[in-house]
């Protein structure tokens, strides 16, 4: 953990001076001394919240991935993905000509399974296979859409859209910025022609995720906002992809709160979270096809509050909420992201903190090196 804080201050400190930036300017648009500069700079702190690696970030003028070194590139398969990611981005550049297809695409519901696929490597967190996937698919759904009329072409669209999220979700965790822009783009057009209801909201619960990257809590609380009340209708009446849907905007939107250092929307926003998954327990009736992959349950709400625990410093709150979790969802919750660098967070903090302790007794004691 050390050597990657050393890595990502010895990046940040680029950053600056190639903005010809003093410490202290950098200092107080973050709102700290000068002092903590230059030790987050000599890697002595870590960038242990999100939102303050991005707030970093976007006063740098970088994209946070340029701080944490990302995309990698450090084995074969690394160029294979980002092969596969060329390939994605010349589909999406194309997306209003006529597409280059051979042969008759098949009908939308066999697509579907196609994207079901997805979802299962979505859940392995394979996103190299998710991206060679992804060229072919989106040349046949819009071919499709070329080939077809009413439903079948709009479900085309939708599987397109889809497929978009997939490679939205898949270019934030290998580090590509412009495929997630163009993914993000891409993913609102083709949900305005798919005629599913809840498509453009789940498009703007990607353009959530992307203001975070420039510290946008203010604007991504606003379109948290207008995707929320886009499904509050059916919500209201309990359809169920609306209410998966409504739930995780609220989950952005406490994240985005938690960030803009407004604690008690936070708590409100993973409140309605929590009704939703609720509303979702309750359900009764057939099984509902999750068609937008949207990870929503009572165990992500729960992963959610550690993270709002934790942007808001709020370190203990944070371990107590993560042990709720694990009782809720233990898979779920000890290989996911959040919850692991959380507890690696507590670690490093009770570290820290005691060698501090143990530091400061040194020098009562008089002890030599």
């Amino acid at each position: 953990m050390l050597e990657e804080a050393e890595e990502i201050g010895k990046r940040a400190r680029r950053a600056r001076l190639r903005l010809g930036m003093p410490q202290a300017d950098l200092a107080t648009a973050l709102g700290k001394s000068q002092g903590w500069v230059s030790k987050m700079e000599r890697g002595l702190i870590e960038l242990d919240r999100v939102g303050l690696l991005n707030q970093v970030a976007a006063e740098l003028h970088v994209h946070p991935n340029d701080l944490i070194g990302r995309p990698y590139s450090s084995s074969p398969d690394d160029s294979q993905w980002q092969i596969a990611a060329s390939s994605i981005l010349r589909e999406l550049r194309r997306y209003d000509l006529v597409p280059v297809f051979d042969g008759v695409p098949r009908p939308a519901s066999q697509l579907w399974r196609e994207v079901t696929r997805l979802h299962r490597l979505r859940d392995t967190a394979s996103n190299v296979a998710i991206l060679r996937v992804l060229p072919d698919l989106f040349r046949e759904a819009r071919a499709l859409a070329e080939d077809s009329e009413g439903h079948e072409r709009e479900e085309a669209y939708a599987v397109y859209a889809v497929c978009c999220k997939f490679a939205h979700t898949a270019a934030h965790a290998l580090g590509h910025p412009e495929l997630v822009a163009m993914a993000c783009e891409r993913a609102a057009w083709s949900a305005r022609l798919s005629g599913d209801p809840v498509l453009p909201a789940v498009a703007d619960w990607m353009r959530v995720w992307d203001m975070w990257a420039t510290a946008d809590w203010a604007d991504a609380l606003t379109l948290s906002d207008k995707a929320i009340a886009s499904v509050q209708q059916p919500y209201e009446h309990g359809d169920p992809l609306a209410v998966r849907a409504w739930g995780t905007l609220q989950l952005r939107a406490a994240i985005s709160a938690a960030r803009a250092n407004r604690p008690a929307e936070a708590e409100d926003r993973i409140g309605h979270a929590k009704d939703a998954a609720e509303r979702m327990d309750a359900y009764v009736g057939a099984p509902v096809y999750d068609r937008h992959s949207l990870t929503f349950s009572a165990g992500n709400v729960q992963i959610h509050a550690i993270s709002v625990a934790l942007e808001m410093g709020e370190q203990s709150k944070a371990l107590a909420e993560l042990e709720t979790a694990e009782r809720i969802a233990p898979q779920l919750v000890r290989n996911h992201p959040i919850a692991r660098s959380t507890l690696r967070s507590i670690v490093y903090a009770e570290r820290a903190a005691t060698r501090e302790k143990l530091r400061h007794m040194s020098d009562r004691f008089h002890l030599d090196g």
